[in-house]
């Protein structure tokens, strides 16, 4: 199977953000805006004077697409038209759009007891109840490790979350079933076997005492940021 030709105008893009460090998804994403407006007009994108894009931001808003999708295809365009086409007098016409505000829908404990129950099994409860409880993002959530959660404290280490950014996030209780009495603490981590009170955590963790992240991996915690 042959891979697709890339233009080297695609390819300087491509290689303008590389070494910004853009996600590969972010990258895909301003690829796609760059080929839609091509797409628009019919030729090659960088020939667009400033009027052809605010005629492809007119098309976006009266084809209806929401303002969060207009507003990356802002973001994309002029970084192409700024940084891989030097061209930042024709990116002044694009615009970003308001994105209405709405109140968000607030479950009642029970309502959330009832979503978690519904999940297929321990590691997709678990997965879930992590993402609700602590604010995750799914790309986060499957990103943990069992060194990544701290039960002395009750947090949990995000690495390279969103902006490719540490943090922590508080942890939930719940997330933890312990049986003090046989000394064993059992850890629902997603992405694992299901998680069992009766078979030995990965790694075995004491009932009471320092452990979590600082007993696991060895080393030193610091002050959430």
């Amino acid at each position: 199977m042959t891979k697709e030709a890339i233009s080297p105008l695609r390819q300087r893009m491509i290689e303008d953000m590389t070494v910004r460090r853009f996600t590969a998804k972010t990258q895909s994403d301003y690829i796609r805006s760059a080929r839609n407006l091509a797409t628009f007009l019919c030729h090659s994108p960088d020939t667009a004077a400033a009027e052809d894009l605010r005629r492809f931001q007119l098309h976006l808003t009266e084809t209806r697409i929401r303002p969060p999708t207009i507003n990356g295809t802002v973001s994309a365009l002029r970084f192409f038209f700024t940084v891989t086409l030097g061209r930042a007098d024709v990116a002044r016409s694009l615009t970003f759009v308001a994105e209405p505000r709405k109140i968000p829908v607030v479950l009642s404990p029970e309502e959330v007891a009832r979503f978690l129950e519904a999940a297929p099994g321990p590691k997709y409860k678990a997965a879930l109840g992590a993402a609700y409880g602590a604010g995750l993002r799914v790309s986060e959530v499957a990103s943990l490790k069992v060194s990544d959660i701290d039960s002395k404290r009750m947090l949990l280490r995000i690495e390279q979350g969103k902006g490719r950014k540490d943090r922590y996030a508080m942890l939930s209780p719940v997330l933890l079933v312990a049986d003090c009495a046989t000394n064993r603490l059992a850890v629902y981590r997603p992405g694992s076997a299901a998680a069992n009170i009766d078979a030995p955590a990965q790694p075995r963790l004491p009932c009471g005492g320092p452990h979590g992240r600082d007993h696991q991996a060895g080393v030193t915690t610091h002050a959430p940021a």
